[in-house]
Formats: C-alpha cells, sequence, structure tokens
C-alpha cells in the first residue's frame, strides 16, 4: 500500500504528533463521516487516490432540514464508497443530547445553543461503531485545523476507540475551497449549487444553523440578507403575533398547546413556528477552543423558544439560592459540552445535579412570537415556589409577617453598617 502513497504538496502527512494520528502506512481502510458537501466529497475520492484505501462512508441524521439521504448515499457510492450507512439518530440526539442541554439550559457564550456541538460525540461515537462493524482501521472527518469540531470528534474516538486512528485531510492539504472545486473539475465530482465555492459554511441539525466564512467575517457590515436561509428576517415576519403554550414534565418538553408530542416532532413543530416569527437569530461573537474569536450567525428557532420557556419555569420552581448556583452549574456544562469534552465525568456529575433540580420543573409556560421576539406571558406549575396573596401589598398571615421586617433589616445590614462606618473614620 505505501508505494501507493505519494508526499506532494497536499498529500497525507509522513509524520505524526498523537497517539491517534494515523500514518499513511497504516491507513487500509477508512471510515469516512460523509455529509455529501465539497468538503467531505473531495475528501472519499482524495483518500482512495491518496492512501490507496478503500473508503466506507457514514451519513448521520440529526435532522438536517431539507436533506436527501438517498441522494447522499448515492453520490457517496458514485465516488468509490464500499458502502454507504444512513442512520437516522434522531431520536437518539434528542432524547441524549438535546435534552440534557434543555435541562442545563445551555448557551455557550451567553448566546450559542451548543446544536452543532452536541451532534459531534454522536457522529463519533457512531463512528466508531460502524468502523468497528466495517473493519476499518482509520476515521476520516473534514474539520478544519481552526474549528472546534475536530477537537470534538478526534477526542471522542480517542477516548471510545484507542484502537483506532485518525485523519483530517482538510487539516493537511494544502487546498482552499476554489481549490477544491478545481479537483472536482478535474476528477469529475459533481459539485452541488455549480462550479463556484459556496459563500458560507454551514451547519445544521435539528437544534439549529450556523453559517460563517466569507462576508460574516467583516465586522463592520450586518449579514447579507442570503445568509437566513432557515429564519425568517424579523422585518419580514408576520405583523400579527401569535402565542404559543409549552408544557414541561420534569424538565421535558411533553405538549404544545394542549397536544401532547414526542421530543423531535415537538422540536420540528417549534421550528416551524419560530422561523415563521423570525425568532432565533444571533449574531454572535463566540471564543473558540483553539484560541480564535469567529464571527457566526446562529438561527435556532426551536431552542431560543425552549429554553427561554424552561428557564423561566425552572426559576418559578426553584428557590433564590438554586437559581443563584445552577447558572453557575448551566455555564460549566456548557463549556465542556461546547469544549469536545463529551465524556468528562465531571459533565456526568453535572447531569446528575441537573437531573435533580429539574425534577420539579413541571408545568405550563406560555410565550408571545412577534418579529423576532419569544416573550414569557403566563406561567403556572404546581411546583411553584410562589404564593399570589404573599406578593401582593395586602396584610397576611401565615409564612409571613410585615410586623418582623424591620428585626430581619437591623440584622441583615448590620456587617455592611459595622464596616462602613469604620472605613468612613
Amino acid at each position: 500500500m505505501s508505494d501507493q502513497t505519494d508526499h506532494s504538496p497536499g498529500s497525507p502527512a509522513e509524520f505524526v504528533t498523537t497517539s491517534y494520528e494515523a500514518h499513511p502506512d497504516q491507513v487500509g481502510r477508512v471510515l469516512l463521516l460523509y455529509s455529501g458537501g465539497l468538503d467531505t466529497s473531495v475528501m472519499l475520492h482524495w483518500i482512495q487516490q491518496k492512501y490507496g484505501a478503500e473508503v466506507v462512508a457514514l451519513t448521520v441524521n440529526l435532522g438536517q432540514p431539507k436533506e436527501d439521504f438517498e441522494v447522499v448515499k448515492g453520490k457517496a457510492i458514485d465516488l468509490g464508497a464500499l458502502a454507504c450507512e444512513v442512520v437516522d439518530a434522531r431520536e437518539e440526539f434528542a432524547a441524549e443530547y438535546v435534552l440534557p442541554a434543555i435541562k442545563a439550559n445551555a448557551l455557550y457564550g451567553g448566546g450559542y445553543p451548543l446544536f452543532t456541538a452536541l451532534g459531534r460525540p454522536l457522529i463519533a461515537k457512531l463512528a466508531v461503531e460502524y468502523a468497528r462493524k466495517h473493519g476499518c482501521d482509520t476515521i476520516a472527518h473534514g474539520c478544519t485545523g481552526k474549528g472546534n469540531d475536530q477537537v470534538r470528534i478526534e477526542a471522542t474516538v480517542a477516548t471510545l476507540a484507542p484502537e483506532l486512528k485518525v485523519i483530517a485531510p482538510v487539516r493537511n492539504w494544502q487546498m482552499g475551497r476554489q481549490e477544491e472545486i478545481e479537483y472536482c473539475r478535474e476528477h469529475g465530482i459533481p459539485v452541488a449549487g455549480g462550479t463556484e465555492a459556496p459563500p458560507y459554511s454551514i451547519d445544521d441539525n435539528m437544534w439549529g444553523r450556523s453559517s460563517e466564512g466569507k462576508s460574516i467575517e467583516d465586522l463592520g457590515s450586518a449579514p447579507e440578507p442570503e445568509v437566513f436561509q432557515l429564519v425568517t428576517r424579523p422585518e419580514d415576519a408576520p405583523d400579527e403575533p401569535v402565542e404559543i403554550e409549552l408544557e414541561f414534565d420534569r424538565g421535558r418538553p411533553i405538549a404544545l398547546d394542549g397536544e401532547p408530542m414526542e421530543l423531535v416532532p415537538l422540536l420540528e413543530r417549534l421550528t416551524e413556528l419560530g422561523c415563521r416569527h423570525g425568532v432565533g437569530i444571533v449574531d454572535h461573537i463566540e471564543d473558540r477552543i483553539v484560541g480564535l474569536k469567529v464571527r457566526d450567525i446562529y438561527e435556532v428557532p426551536a431552542a431560543t423558544i425552549v429554553l427561554t420557556a424552561h428557564k423561566e419555569l425552572e426559576k418559578l420552581v426553584c428557590t433564590s439560592h438554586q437559581n443563584l448556583f445552577k447558572s453557575q452549574m448551566d455555564n460549566q456544562w456548557s463549556f465542556l459540552a461546547y469544549a469536545g469534552l463529551w465524556y468528562e465525568p465531571l459533565r456526568e456529575d453535572l447531569d446528575a445535579y441537573m437531573d435533580s433540580v429539574n425534577a420539579q420543573v413541571t408545568g405550563k409556560i406560555a410565550l408571545k412570537l412577534y418579529k423576532g421576539s419569544a416573550t414569557v406571558i403566563r406561567r403556572s406549575s404546581p411546583n411553584a415556589v410562589y404564593d399570589q396573596e404573599l406578593a401582593g401589598f395586602s396584610e397576611s398571615g401565615g409564612l409571613f409577617s410585615q410586623q418582623a421586617s424591620p428585626g430581619f433589616i437591623e440584622l441583615w445590614s448590620l456587617q455592611s453598617r459595622m464596616a462602613y462606618r469604620v472605613r468612613s473614620r
């Protein structure tokens, strides 16, 4: 096999720096994570040519809208794949990855609901399963050396299957987007959307969609209208608002407007509603794991609606001390998921805490969707730490006595008053 390998520019790396990177001579059969897009289509052909290796393609359905997976599979076979496995992982993704993120109110950097970050460890786990099934020695992915996904995928593979090796052609070859187009022309590889390099790098699943690159990188300019291929721009959304009611049971969304629904169709329905009313556009500056700041445009309608409702209900049923502490734990959970540390024991510990808190998160939240906003307008829960009578201004007995307040103020402010006098001398 090694006599078929060349080391010209754009060829496989001859030297490796980690325990899991594949030396060219070690590559015999490759499990390629295949989307059918430009990068992975070039990779499918390139791996066969440069390594002299057999390729098995794996395509994972995480709810990417408008994706024809039969077309993707056919393209992989046409490009020489021994097989193309198409795995419908929507239910697993929703239950085992999105739901824990909902319970953790997961937003990285205050804006990114982690849809790509949540999908990568599942995709990598499936890659390990199918690599073993097909007798592959190597897993290949299409991540760049500047992104986070390389960390998420390779850390997961190295954790679950230390016997498997990894190659990342896009990270090593000397081709930009236009050079990849030229490679496709030279080798007869069909390119979706014509012969020009795609203007943006896109990733999507049922929890959201991202766009980056090209004009988005110009911080002095607003996103071009063509960036938004999922959510209606707020100025173009309907002039009449819509009210919806989302019901939760122990932190899990279970019904929309009184209709019980499983998680996947519920998220799909919320995506439709959010898209129509311009909800979920996030223009975000993000600190990547690898040390770069980047600008991303996120379209996250379902995540915006669900996380807004969940956080409001959680706030209603928890004490002030729980709310303060949990927000810190939410941030830690989000960082671990973002940073590709899905199998870090601390994340599992945090999941146990999230489940404990969410045991009380049962109730209903009504929201108004209107021209880009999702605003909570009604709340109810059998577990609410709230008393309407006590919250009012009328005299009441029971758990609260207004006559006790002066003594509380005397004690509550004692140290602050003493410190003020001492430091004012």
